[in-house]
């Protein structure tokens, strides 16, 4: 009997076992299809949200373009070649190839008599203002707006600007529909725009992108001599997108469609876009005076790189370097003197000298500015109270004599004529006296005076001052001269 239990105990113990195991066996396969089914339903949730991420992103886009639509135009221009030539002097006119007029009004060996021009624009007011590029209105004699329902109208060029790149125009109507300005200081890279315009006369047509770059300078504006601060995108820009609006996914004009980097002349995923923060105070003061009045401040700057930061011993590596100030101008009267570093206008930071330069020019003559200085390693609130940059106010900082040498001012186009390829500023010398006191101290034509004195030079009268000082105190003058890879010091006597 006992021995019957313990064989009846021995099965039931292994017929448990064996359910416990099938249990477990069964449960397996339940497991692996719950998670399973999980899984799904995450992917499912994920391309859910990421199917309604695109679709209310492609919900503004839908927006912002037909609430842009009202506030882009066409433009069209025309030039006659032939009234041109007409009104030539006559010195000009006898300069012309014989039988050139006559070919011209036949229209011979593909001769245009008038040229034709195409680009965009945007309204900025609602009584008829817009604003566009200069080089898309330059020269025309004939300017044609198109509006958004097909209406062309007739426009007068209120004013232009090369130095910007910008135009005004006007058209007689009223309640149109004018974009609302943004922040193109605000705007960071990697935000979303829209450019739109007449790219190859497709009038109206939308790009989007993103901002791919601030602050660039390129050098392209008015030959190199212009106010450069491109926001660069990669929303397409083809020719005929010039003068139109970039603006933000808020429908907010961020800035004016410019300028291409392609080697084939079409979009190639690098367009510029001037800042609505420096076309804005150009497009008032054409609105206001005709033409474009700037503030001035007189003193020359650089950028703050770490060459400069060890040639000078500065105590801060951000900002926009005095080298230069004018006797009786506005940095000067302010107590600004070379050295100093600018680190903020008006609470706004300096990076680069070209945005103080950019800034000073923005602003209208009579204005005050408040700077924040760094002097070494001393922050120093100034006040200046700017005057008007004139062409004879520019002339301070133009080409001259002095030492019995001919000398002008640093600028890309003059140092890559005499070699140089990373001057931040100073005079080279592009004449020598052979009897002055410069050819008696050495001086030699494609030298770069980068300082006399002490101070850094970078313009004709500061150099003038400097020597004229040295004379009274009956010293010699010692520069710092810059002749090819090597600098080099001199003494004027």
């Amino acid at each position: 009997m006992q021995k019957q239990w313990k064989r009846l105990s021995l099965v039931l113990g292994i017929a448990w076992i064996g359910t416990l195991l099938g249990g477990l066996i069964i449960s397996l396969p339940q497991h692996t299809q719950s998670q399973a089914f999980a899984d799904q339903q995450f992917r499912e949730r994920a391309a859910t949200q990421n199917l309604n991420t695109a679709q209310d992103l492609s919900s503004a886009f839908r927006t912002v373009s037909e609430a842009m639509r009202p506030s882009v135009v066409s433009i069209s221009t025309k030039t006659d070649v032939r009234a041109r030539l007409r009104n030539l002097p006559p010195n000009l006119r006898r300069q012309l190839p014989p039988g050139f007029e006559q070919q011209l009004e036949q229209g011979n060996r593909g001769l245009q008599p008038q040229q034709q021009g195409q680009g965009s624009g945007v309204i900025v007011r609602n009584d008829g203002y817009i604003l566009t590029n200069n080089h898309v209105v330059e020269g025309a004699d004939i300017v044609t707006v198109e509006l958004n329902e097909g209406v062309k109208v007739d426009a007068e060029v209120v004013g232009t600007d090369p130095e910007t790149d910008l135009a005004v125009l006007k058209i007689e109507r009223d309640n149109l529909h004018a974009v609302p300005f943004g922040d193109s200081d605000a705007i960071r890279v990697g935000d979303w725009v829209l450019a739109i315009g007449s790219p190859f006369g497709l009038d109206q047509t939308v790009t989007a992108g993103i901002i791919s770059g601030k602050n660039r300078v390129q050098g392209i504006v008015d030959g190199g001599r212009g106010f450069e601060d491109f926001l660069q995108t990669d929303a397409a820009i083809n020719p005929g997108n010039s003068g139109g609006p970039l603006v933000n996914l808020r429908g907010e004009l961020v800035g004016i469609n410019t300028a291409i980097l392609s080697r084939s002349g079409a979009s190639a995923g690098i367009g510029f876009a001037i800042p609505v923060q420096l076309a804005r105070p150009v497009m008032t003061s054409i609105i206001e005076n005709g033409e474009v009045r700037r503030g001035f401040l007189g003193a020359q700057v650089a950028d703050v790189t770490p060459e400069i930061v060890e040639e000078f011993a500065l105590k801060i590596e951000d900002g926009a370097l005095i080298r230069g100030v004018l006797e009786n101008q506005p940095a000067a009267n302010a107590g600004l003197q070379p050295g100093d570093v600018i680190v903020s206008t008006d609470g706004r930071p300096v990076t680069t000298s070209s945005r103080l330069v950019n800034y000073i020019a923005s602003r209208p003559p009579g204005e005050s500015v408040q700077m924040v200085v760094n002097r070494d390693g001393r922050i120093m609130n100034v006040t200046v109270n700017l005057q008007e940059r004139t062409d004879q106010a520019m002339a301070m900082f133009g080409k001259g004599n002095a030492l019995g040498a001919e000398l002008e001012p640093v600028t890309p186009r003059s140092a890559e004529r005499y070699g140089y390829s990373d001057l931040e500023g100073g005079l080279i010398v592009t004449s020598v006296d052979d009897e002055g006191i410069a050819a008696d101290g050495g001086l030699q034509v494609g030298d770069v005076l980068e300082a006399a004195g002490g101070q850094p030079i970078n313009s004709v009268p500061q150099l003038t001052q400097i020597f004229n000082e040295a004379q009274r105190q009956q010293v010699p003058l010692r520069v710092v001269v810059r002749r090819g890879n090597t600098r080099i010091l001199l003494v004027i006597r």
